[in-house]
């Protein structure tokens, strides 16, 4: 009886040492490679590995400098999808109040998101598309850490340029290149708000091709664009 009481003793020890480790390696890990990214960018995602490798679409991409872009493209994905990025530390928590009560009144029927730019960003770059409570701690986990080590310039150029925009087409350079052969560094105010009218569901509308829908909302972004400044250095 001793001899097994010992054992489970031994097991549980070592059990505890290398959870710590692993617990110690990953915050290590995720730390360096949030600190990489500050300056390299991302290779790819797990988003555009599924679509490619499991889903059947293509893998367009092509990296453009936010230096390169004229000030309307990323400030039309601000005005779409987080109109007040350069005020938060990484979550609108009005936002997400909103979208809870919106979520409640649906009871599931149409599930509205809440999230930031940054949020966007961290789900993008180091998690796996598909929901669950681990992939949102992620998330949120990820989310502080490129707040805390990128600034917010970086977090918009990563983001415009990892951003789904059709199937198999990522970052606006790819996007702009193939509805409308030019880079993003030449394309007009409204073809900006197209792109980003298509978001949160780029499987279903078209940026090129936009139907009453996209339309609308491209006006509505335009109209925003108006209202908001944005400093893309700070």
């Amino acid at each position: 009886m001793a001899s097994k009481s010992k054992s489970w003793s031994s097991f549980w020890s070592a059990f505890k040492k290398w959870t710590l480790r692993l617990i110690l390696a990953f915050f290590i890990g995720s730390i360096a490679l949030t600190l990489i990214y500050r300056w390299v960018n991302p290779p790819i995602t797990w988003l555009m590995f599924q679509r490619w490798a499991m889903e059947g679409h293509g893998l367009e991409k092509d990296w453009i400098d936010i230096d390169e872009l004229p000030k309307h493209v990323p400030l039309a994905m601000v005005a779409a999808e987080d109109q007040k990025f350069m005020e938060h530390a990484g979550f609108d928590f009005e936002a997400i109040e909103k979208a809870v009560k919106y979520n409640d009144r649906k009871q599931g029927k149409k599930i509205k998101g809440g999230s930031t730019i940054s949020q966007q960003t961290a789900k993008n770059v180091f998690c796996w598309p598909k929901r669950s409570w681990i992939r949102k701690g992620m998330e949120t986990y990820f989310t502080v850490l490129i707040e805390m080590l990128w600034p917010k310039k970086r977090i918009l150029e990563v983001y415009v340029n990892v951003v789904e925009l059709g199937p198999g087409i990522y970052g606006v350079e790819a996007a702009s290149q193939k509805f409308w052969g030019r880079s993003a560094a030449k394309i007009s105010r409204q073809q900006a708000s197209l792109l980003a009218a298509v978001l949160p569901r780029p499987l279903k509308y078209n940026a090129k091709s936009p139907g009453p829908y996209v339309r609308k909302r491209s006006g509505r972004i335009q109209r925003a664009m108006n209202q908001i400044a944005v400093d893309w250095n700070s």
